[in-house]
């Protein structure tokens, strides 16, 4: 009974996941949502600048904070092991549906491109970048990430395995495909608006933050990872700097 709730938990959690990547769209797109990132302004300026760097900050926290090997082992002391990622995935969603509802759009323009093919242009960059996320998502095991393998093996009771490190297609070009993913569909727009730019600006920071974290727990868990940053580009393809020195080992384990 117990493994029976757990998949149905997890099927819950991922609907949820769903819905809400589909609103994420709409709502950096301003296209089909009760409320999108350009909505009417409600707030004095520095109001809504205030309340929507403390939403993306809560997102940032929650998303790094949990996905950080401590946090998991503290937590599956409460919860079952199987359901640890369906219950990332929730939180995460519910930071999201937060930051929807509360976010403050903020007026002003930054550019507006006029020119009816640059405008095709980027709508078609905002469109690839999605995709690129959902795609990425499938050539690492989408179902693994987003918890659905994890509470499957536990109704077949069979026990959980670790994927093998692996870099299929895009992850042959950069580290980072869903991320480049996500940056592409938070720039790519003929009109940004002071609310898009706040939102664009703490994404992409946040980002490039979580990107030094996650890659630490990649090091610790696949050795073999140090020698694939070293050789392929973080989020831009074809761009490679000279790598820094390894300084990894040296610092404690949290």
């Amino acid at each position: 009974m117990q493994r029976i709730l757990i998949f149905m938990y997890g099927l819950v959690s991922y609907g949820l996941f769903f819905v809400t990547f589909l609103y994420a769209i709409g709502f950096v797109g301003n296209l089909f949502v009760p409320k999108g990132i350009d909505s009417p302004p409600e707030l004095p300026l520095m109001e809504a600048f205030v309340v929507n760097l403390g939403l993306l900050a809560l997102f940032a926290v929650q998303h790094s904070l949990m996905a950080r090997p401590f946090f998991k082992r503290w937590l599956t002391r409460f919860i079952p092991e199987a359901a640890e990622r369906s219950t990332y995935v929730m939180a995460s969603s519910l930071a999201l549906i937060v930051l929807f509802v509360f976010w403050q759009p903020m007026g002003g323009v930054i550019w507006s491109v006029e020119t009816a093919w640059a405008q095709m242009v980027l709508h078609g960059l905002f469109v690839l970048g999605w995709l690129i996320v959902f795609y990425s998502s499938f050539l690492i095991n989408h179902f693994d990430l987003f918890g659905l393998r994890q509470v499957w093996l536990n109704l077949r009771n069979k026990p959980y395995t670790q994927l093998d490190f692996g870099t299929p297609f895009l992850y042959s070009l950069v580290r980072h495909p869903l991320y480049l993913g996500f940056l592409l569909g938070f720039w790519a727009t003929p009109l940004m608006t002071v609310a898009h730019l706040v939102f664009a600006v703490g994404t992409t920071a946040y980002i490039l933050i979580a990107i030094q974290l996650e890659e630490y727990d990649l090091i610790t868990a696949h050795p073999e990872y140090r020698a694939y940053r070293d050789k392929v580009p973080m989020i831009v393809p074809l761009l490679k700097l000279r790598p820094k020195p390894d300084t990894t080992h040296k610092a404690a384990r949290a």
